[in-house]
C-alpha cells in the first residue's frame, strides 16, 4: 500500500484574515513559557509599582481623581497592556524582512501587506492578553484588591477601547518598521519610539498627573490611545463616546499613513545587502 503525502486542507468557509488572526495566535502560542515568564515579570514589577503608587496616593489622597484602589487598579491594568500593546516596540518582524529582501515577496501576496500584518498582529495581541495580560491583573486582585468594570456596558466599552488601542499600537509600530526602507537601521528611531511611548502613553504614571498644557497635549496624542484611554474606560473615568472616537481617529490616521508608506515602498525599496 503506497504512502500518500498528507497535505493540510484549507477551510474555504474561513475568511483569509480570520485565518491570519488564528495563525498569529497559534504562532505565539508556541512560546508559552516565554509568555508566562513575561507575565511573572510584569506581575513582580506591578507589585513594586503598586507600593510606590500607594505611598503617593496616601500622601495626596484623591490625586488625579483616583482613590488608592483606582491607582492600584491602574497599575495592574497597564502592566497587563505591555505585551498586547507591544509598548516596548517591535513585534512585527518587518525590519528584518526589509533588510533581507523578503519584503519583495510580501508585497506580491494576495492581500495588502498592511492588512496582512495587522491580522497576524491581532492574533498575537489576543494571545498575549490571555497569557501575559490577565495574570498580572489576577495577582493585583489577590494581593491588593482592584476594581473590575461594573456591568456589561463598561466591559464592552473597555474591550472596544482595548481593541482600538491594539490597532493604534500596530499603526505606530508599522510606521516605525517601514522607516527601515529609508533609514536602513531602525535602532535610533526605535529608541525614540520607546521613549515617546513610555512617557506619553501613561505606562509610567497616569497622564492626569502631567501639569497644565503638557497633560492636555499628552491626553490627545496617539500614545494615550494605547494605555491611558482604555484604562480610563476600564475604571469608568472617561466619557465613552468621546474616548472611543479619539482612539478611532488615531487608528484611522495611523493606518492611513501606513497605507501611504506601503505605496511608497513599492516605488522605492532600499534593501540592505540585497
Amino acid at each position: 500500500m503506497r504512502n500518500r503525502a498528507i497535505t493540510p486542507r484549507r477551510c474555504p468557509t474561513i475568511p483569509l484574515y480570520a485565518r491570519l488572526v488564528r495563525y498569529g495566535f497559534r504562532k505565539h502560542a508556541t512560546y508559552v513559557w516565554a509568555a508566562l515568564a513575561g507575565a511573572f515579570t510584569n506581575s513582580v514589577f506591578g507589585i513594586l509599582r503598586a507600593y510606590i503608587l500607594i505611598a503617593l496616593w496616601q500622601a495626596r489622597p484623591g490625586l488625579a481623581g483616583y482613590d488608592v484602589t483606582d491607582a492600584i487598579t491602574y497599575c495592574f491594568v497597564t502592566q497587563a497592556f505591555i505585551g498586547p500593546m507591544q509598548l516596548f516596540g517591535g513585534g512585527l518582524g518587518l525590519p528584518e524582512r526589509i533588510r533581507s529582501g523578503d519584503i519583495a515577496l510580501d508585497l506580491v501576496r494576495p492581500a495588502p501587506l498592511q492588512a496582512w500584518t495587522l491580522a497576524e498582529d491581532a492574533g498575537r495581541a489576543a494571545y498575549l492578553f490571555l497569557v501575559r495580560g490577565i495574570p498580572p491583573m489576577l495577582v493585583g486582585a489577590l494581593v491588593f484588591g482592584i476594581h473590575f468594570p461594573a456591568g456589561p456596558g463598561r466591559w464592552l466599552a473597555f474591550l472596544t477601547g482595548f481593541a482600538l488601542g491594539v490597532v493604534v499600537s500596530f499603526g505606530w509600530r508599522y510606521l516605525i518598521a517601514l522607516s527601515v526602507c529609508w533609514l536602513l537601521d531602525d535602532r535610533g528611531v526605535a529608541v525614540v519610539s520607546l521613549v515617546l511611548t513610555t512617557f506619553f502613553s501613561g505606562m509610567m504614571i497616569p497622564l492626569h498627573l502631567f501639569p497644565g498644557w503638557l497633560g492636555d497635549l499628552a491626553a490627545v496624542l496617539p500614545w494615550a490611545a494605547m494605555v491611558q484611554l482604555p484604562t480610563d474606560l476600564y475604571l469608568g473615568k472617561a466619557a465613552v463616546a468621546q474616548t472611543l472616537a479619539l482612539q478611532a481617529l488615531w487608528a484611522v490616521i495611523l493606518i492611513g499613513l501606513g497605507t501611504a508608506g506601503t505605496r511608497a515602498i513599492r516605488h522605492k525599496v532600499v534593501i540592505q545587502g540585497g
